[in-house]
């Protein structure tokens, strides 16, 4: 059983010749309203690699969170604990370009009265993998975190959006992660910001996943764009490459994996074989425009895996 904790959004999606520069007004045709937030994209990802998911998150009393409600119902996501809170829902608007790179800015709005009592006791127990991201409140999603491994269930966190951290903030919150959770997924830059601002070295952050996963005492997985991925669990190192595809949109590409990788550790799979799926996975989002239109189910997830090199032990 995966729990979801974290945002909603509806997305605001433009096609763009070129991403707007500082005072730069780019225009284009038209726009799609599509279901987002981080934690809305995860759940669905899960959902459709198999997985039985729940939701729990907020969104105001309007058409917009009508829409993302009846949206995880109709993908299968348990969505009795999406409530609706006094600010509007949350909205993000999302340029995406002729190379496929986006731009996007997130308008929180009932994102932020999510609390961590909002999630019962009953909910949290072994068996149960809960999930969360960076765009609700910090605090609640830390402290649901540790509930939850109290309860001996597995604690996920996916450190996205990346936080602004100067030396001792990043100390702060590598201390509350150690705390709070098993299994971290990061991108580079991330895993630099927890870090500390420390990069990794050869080009490939495998040196700064080994450090997280050393230092916080977590699994660690970490998403390199279109060169993979890469993963350090217990002194051990793993890296799988990038599914090759035509790249449309990146936009819930990393949700894609992250939800995927979820599900997979869900169903008692090894990280390695979690790493793979999710990578092939993340990859086939990239052929669709949108969040969500684009995750595919298990059967498309088991061929695209199938056709991939196996992940490498390279520690």
């Amino acid at each position: 059983m995966i729990l979801v904790f974290g945002s909603l959004n509806m997305d605001l999606v433009m096609r763009v010749p070129t991403l707007p520069r500082p005072g730069e007004t780019v225009l284009c045709p038209s726009y799609r309203t599509l279901p987002g937030g981080k934690g809305n994209n995860q759940a669905v990802a899960a959902a459709r690699a198999g997985a039985a998911t729940a939701m729990v998150g907020r969104v105001g009393d309007d058409g917009f969170g009508q829409r993302l409600r009846a949206n995880l119902t109709d993908n299968g996501v348990d969505a009795a604990g999406v409530t609706a809170g006094t600010n509007p829902t949350g909205i993000a608007t999302i340029a995406v370009d002729d190379r496929a790179e986006n731009c996007i800015t997130v308008a929180s709005g009932a994102n932020l009265e999510l609390r961590a009592d909002d999630v019962p006791d009953a909910m949290l127990r072994p068996g149960t993998t809960v999930v969360a991201q960076m765009e609700v409140p910090l605090a609640e999603t830390l402290a649901l975190l540790r509930r939850a491994r109290a309860a001996g269930a597995r604690a996920l966190l996916n450190l996205a959006p990346a936080p602004a951290l100067d030396a001792d903030a990043a100390v702060h919150l590598a201390t509350a992660v150690a705390n709070s959770v098993d299994v971290l997924v990061v991108n580079e830059l991330e895993g630099a910001a927890l870090a500390g601002g420390a990069a990794g070295t050869g080009g490939d952050g495998l040196a700064l996943c080994h450090r997280l996963a050393a230092d916080l005492g977590t699994a660690c997985v970490m998403t390199l764009g279109g060169q993979g991925a890469v993963a350090a669990e217990g002194g051990r190192l793993w890296r799988v490459r990038a599914l090759p595809v035509d790249v449309v949109d990146t936009t819930g590409a990393g949700d894609t994996f992250t939800g995927v990788l979820a599900a997979a550790l869900d169903a008692g799979l090894s990280l390695p074989d979690g790493l793979l799926r999710a990578a092939a996975a993340a990859g086939l989002a990239c052929r669709g425009v949108g969040a969500q239109d684009s995750m595919p189910d298990a059967a498309r997830i088991n061929a695209a895996a199938a056709d991939m090199p196996p992940v490498e032990a390279v520690g």
